[in-house]
């Protein structure tokens, strides 16, 4: 599975929160005005990647997505961590639980996830 570009990223990002959809509804929903030619080539670039596939409706199609959204994101965090972190979950963990951004509130729900199957 290929990475999502950063153009590519709020097209999906659409796709999977409307599910069905057509080109228009993508620009629409863009913030940035993003033209429909520009969107247009994106979604057949996604689809070309296998993350999306689409329905005829004579000369439009609707997209939809074929990649769920936690896929991509298992998929995204184990190379990250096969990258960053030589695979070590451990790794990720400590860098998380160092990082003086995350509050002593979720360093505390983290912990529970982590002792909630002990």
């Amino acid at each position: 599975m290929d990475r999502l570009t950063k153009a590519e990223e709020p097209i999906m990002k659409i796709i999977w929160d409307k599910g069905d959809v057509f080109v228009k509804e993508i620009v629409e929903d863009l913030p940035d005005g993003t033209p429909y030619n520009t969107v247009s080539s994106l979604v057949r670039i996604l689809e070309s990647k296998g993350m999306v596939g689409h329905k005829a409706f004579g000369r439009t199609h609707q997209y939809f997505p074929l990649v769920k959204r936690g896929e991509y994101r298992k998929h995204m965090l184990k190379n990250m961590i096969v990258d960053y972190f030589d695979g070590s979950y451990k790794g990720l963990l400590s860098q998380i639980l160092e990082d003086e951004e995350v509050s002593q509130e979720e360093v505390n729900e983290l912990k529970a996830l982590l002792n909630k199957d002990s």
